[in-house]
């Protein structure tokens, strides 16, 4: 058995809000539950299996502590290197708790583990912890195991003792759900495992998670390999006699897993929530009978992503005591705002500066906006109600929970960055002569490892009023050839025999394929075949993706490019959705900054190739450009050839991506680009690659054609009018 000390990574921090909770010395098993920790792990890759902690005051709205850093790392406690599926129960005295989790580093094991890590603890921070590996605790039962998953533990009143359930697979049998006993020290097994469940059509069971609610034990599971959610089963006996019930739980169509369910504090209500895991995101639902459940996901708000975890109540110490351990990020003390007025994502409060920024809806008054601040646990703001922002800032008196005040100046302004209001990236703009509108095409943003699966645009009469036009392409629904990794669109309108054609350019699976609509707002029909799915004649390396279209207003005559690590250009045929691939041809600029994301236009007799320099993960994620003779090159780069970058002093970062529009009739140019969400994104680390919001700025040109540097900006353009 090793020891684990938990070190303080956010020490002044912790020294200015130690006093965050308060409690009342009072044994844990009776002191009021008034918070809640979510532990969780966060992906597949390295250094993503280990434990990390959030907290919240309500079960609703979440904050990671230690900047989601891990608060656990796999390779100190586990025997494979990667620890998942974390579970904690708080012990029948009140104050012990008893975490399990699942010995297992998909980057080296796959998907086949043996074993199980145990830890225990008295504060939450500090854990003894032991493995064990099942084929060597019971070889000649379970000696061919090859899935040990998901354990979770639940005492048992009738015997006294801790009871650790958890899935395993032998041979090409199902995954079962078995149970067994902890010693007495909460390092190993003192009973052989024994089935809990028993399904009915013996199909496999995994997530096993067990609540007590009316004198009955409801287990919740996944129908893992048969069926596409989650199901229960009800005793009245902890071990045994368990009764499936048909229905499935789960309140969406997607892949889901990792059932967890928790009572909120002080309420009859229970939070059912699951992973939705091949679209990394969870879903919240709620219920009062464990029967019916609704989606909550409305109410929900976390400043991470997390995977297969689990919700405890805790107290005020407790919660204190995490805190002052592992830190909270000062920008995240706001937990809600009113959402009918404020956009939330972007609300930046800036203690050291003393000012709070809220973004605020165009039909909103300014002269009555009520922020309905709600604050992390012991902080406060006042006044409340509605307040006139109309004359500039607001004061408001923000109380932290030691009773000392700071006074902050709260802004309310109806900016227009981000354009496009949520996660969205890879912009792609068009002027739609049939509409009469702009349209933008970007990806669908904001899910892990850019794991989206559908395109959407929106439309805008002014460049500034954007309507949502909903899905226009749901790879699982409308393309045959890939289901994933939805990126990079790209559109272009084209008028054949008298009537208008939309041919869109898309990213999946890194392929390119091409969809055709009649209208700009879609729906797309799918060709029925990826349009790239080769790599050009030398090339090494790179991936087949970002598609861009281009007319030549010269000629008439269109064409494709594309490319990651390089950039290839062909002309298109005349039907728009093929090419001679043997007239394919490298451009790749030789200044060694081309990423991805080329665009091509043309003003005033130049050619402009623009493209994305570094990782989109990076802030410093940029755009640069080169002039060209043609459509097909070559290059020239100027000397000073950044179009825009970075700009920290307003928290903007990872500005790349773009498209180019130009106002009809008018010398009139706008860049439309994606940055990391402001003002969270740079704290999220890789994460921010793919929380990315849409902006626009104006594209300025000098007397010689050269590209002015643009200035990213908070606030936007202004409306335009279309003559």
């Amino acid at each position: 058995m090793k020891y684990i000390r938990m070190k303080n990574l956010l020490t002044l921090f912790v020294i200015l809000t130690s006093a965050l909770f308060w409690g009342t010395g009072c044994n844990p098993q009776t002191q009021e539950k008034e918070a809640y920790l979510f532990a969780y792990f966060t992906g597949n890759g390295p250094g993503e299996e280990a434990v990390h902690y959030a907290i919240s005051n309500d079960g609703f709205n979440y904050r990671a502590l230690n900047n989601n850093q891990p608060v656990i790392k796999a390779d100190s406690i586990s025997l494979r290197g990667g620890v998942r599926d974390p579970h904690i129960l708080r012990g029948d005295d009140g104050k012990t708790f008893y975490m399990v989790l699942t010995d297992l580093y998909v980057p080296n094991d796959g998907w086949s583990n043996q074993g199980m890590v145990f830890l225990k603890s008295n504060d939450l921070v500090n854990w003894t912890h032991s493995t064990i590996h099942i084929p060597e605790v019971f070889p000649e039962t379970f000696g061919d195991v090859h899935r040990v998953w998901a354990p979770q533990t639940i005492y048992d009143p009738e015997v006294q003792k801790y009871m650790v359930y958890f899935s395993m697979k032998q041979g090409n049998g199902p995954d079962i759900i078995y149970y067994a006993y902890a010693n007495d020290d909460f390092t190993g097994l003192e009973t052989e495992p024994k089935q809990l469940f028993y399904h009915p059509e013996n199909k496999s069971c995994i997530d096993g998670d067990i609540v007590k609610k009316d004198g009955q034990y409801h287990l919740f599971f996944k129908t893992e390999g048969h069926g596409n959610g989650i199901k229960k089963a009800v005793s009245d006996q902890l071990t045994e006699g368990y009764t499936m019930e048909d229905e499935y739980l789960q309140q969406t169509k997607e892949a889901v897993e990792g059932s967890g369910i928790f009572k909120l504090n002080d309420s009859e209500k229970y939070i059912l929530m699951y992973d939705v895991y091949m679209k990394g995101e969870y879903q919240f639902t709620q219920s009062t009978d464990l029967q019916e459940f609704e989606v909550i996901d409305q109410d929900i708000s976390m400043n991470f992503h997390p995977r297969h975890g689990v919700v405890l109540p805790i107290t005020m110490e407790e919660a204190k005591r995490l805190v002052d351990a592992y830190g909270i990020d000062e920008k995240n003390l706001i937990m809600g705002v009113n959402n009918d007025q404020v956009y939330e994502k972007n609300v930046d409060l800036d203690q050291e500066e003393e000012t709070i920024y809220l973004p605020v809806k165009n039909e909103v008054d300014l002269s009555a906006v009520d922020p309905e601040f709600q604050m992390f646990t012991g902080y406060s703001l006042s006044p409340s109600g509605a307040q006139d922002f109309s004359n500039g800032p607001v004061s408001y008196t923000l109380t932290k929970p030691d009773g000392s005040t700071q006074t902050i100046e709260v802004s309310a302004k109806k900016d227009n960055n981000p354009a496009l209001k949520g996660y969205y990236a890879d912009p792609e703009i068009i002027y739609s002569n049939k509409t009469g509108k702009f349209h933008i095409y970007p990806t669908s943003d904001g899910f892990t490892g850019w794991s989206g699966t559908y395109f959407k645009s929106f439309s805008s009469e002014d460049l500034t009023n954007w309507q949502d036009d909903g899905v226009i392409l749901d790879l699982k629904k409308d393309v045959e050839w890939a289901d994933r990794n939805a990126w990079a669109p790209c559109a272009i309108e084209k008028e054949i025999d008298g009537e208008y054609k939309y041919f869109y350019y898309f990213t999946a699976a890194q392929k390119v394929g091409v969809a055709v609509a009649d209208d700009p707002a879609g729906p797309f029909v799918d060709s029925g075949k990826p349009l790239v799915d080769f790599r050009p004649e030398g090339v090494r390396g790179g991936q087949e993706i970002d598609p861009d279209v281009f007319r030549d207003p010269q000629t008439g005559k269109e064409y494709l490019y594309w490319g990651n690590g390089y950039l290839a250009a062909v002309p298109l045929n005349e039907d728009m959705v093929s090419f001679d691939k043997s007239k394919v041809k490298i451009l790749t600029p030789e200044d060694g900054t081309f990423r991805e994301g080329t665009e091509v236009i043309f003003r005033n007799g130049k050619y402009y190739f623009f493209w994305s320099e570094n990782d989109t993960r990076s802030e410093d994620y940029r755009v640069r450009y080169a002039f060209a003779e043609s459509p097909m090159g070559p290059l020239t780069i100027p000397k000073n050839n950044l179009v825009i970058s970075k700009a920290p002093e307003k928290g903007i970062y990872g500005t790349g991506h773009n498209s180019v529009i130009q106002v009809p009739g008018k010398d009139e140019w706008y860049i439309v680009y994606h940055r990391f969400t402001r003002p969270h994104g740079i704290d999220m680390g890789r994460a921010a690659g793919y929380h990315r919001e849409v902006c626009i700025d104006r594209l300025t040109f000098d007397e010689e054609g050269n590209i002015t540097q643009v200035e990213p900006t908070v606030s936007g353009i202004k409306s335009i009018k279309l003559d």
